[in-house]
């Protein structure tokens, strides 16, 4: 297993966690999963769950335990759903309390809609000493999905020194997205290029 990097995520519907597991696969690295202790299931846990993110209102996250202290870890990849157009109060909890241990830190963010959410990396960088180096928002489910998140792979990887364990979905994903690419005129190329950088 690589030490060099985990994983540390939130996930109320189990979409954020999927996403994670993939990466941290990927990356042969660990993976935590946080909460906090407010109820967050149903209808009435979704309103709530708006709520605090809007208020940016947050609670004491449970214990958890990695096999290093935190700013050992050459890379820390952060996974969290988007709430009312920021990161989940889970995560803002998270950061709030131990941001500052984190040397290095990576982004994912997940959400139903095709809008990208990108400011809600500055917002996560409010909390941790340094911007980040990589992050990636995936829409679970849509065509760019596998593309964008091997994107975030390659950057973590390369970032951290270690070796991608790809899948062929991944490699079909890339295939399929290079031959689309050739189809379209260089200005298209050029958007897929600004895309990438961007995420």
């Amino acid at each position: 297993m690589n030490n060099d990097i985990i994983c540390i995520c939130y996930s109320r519907t189990g979409k954020t966690r999927k996403a994670m597991r993939e990466i941290s696969g990927a990356l042969d690295c660990q993976l935590i999963e946080v909460r906090d202790r407010i109820r967050r299931g149903g209808a009435i846990g979704a309103l709530r769950c708006g709520l605090d993110a809007m208020r940016r209102r947050t609670w004491a996250i449970t214990k958890f335990e990695t096999e290093r202290p935190l700013w050992e870890y050459k890379l820390v990849i952060l996974g969290t759903p988007v709430w009312g157009g920021r990161c989940s109060s889970v995560m803002r909890g998270l950061l709030k309390r131990r941001g500052y241990e984190m040397s290095n830190v990576a982004y994912v963010i997940t959400h139903k809609t095709e809008e990208r959410y990108t400011e809600i990396f500055d917002q996560m960088d409010q909390y941790v000493l340094k911007p980040h180096v990589a992050a990636v928002s995936l829409c679970p489910g849509s065509t760019g999905y596998h593309f964008w998140r091997r994107q975030f792979l390659k950057q973590c990887a390369e970032f951290a020194g270690v070796e991608l364990v790809l899948t062929d979905e991944d490699e079909a994903a890339e295939a399929n997205h290079e031959a689309a690419a050739s189809d379209r005129p260089q200005d298209g190329k050029m958007i897929a290029e600004n895309m990438d950088t961007e995420h």
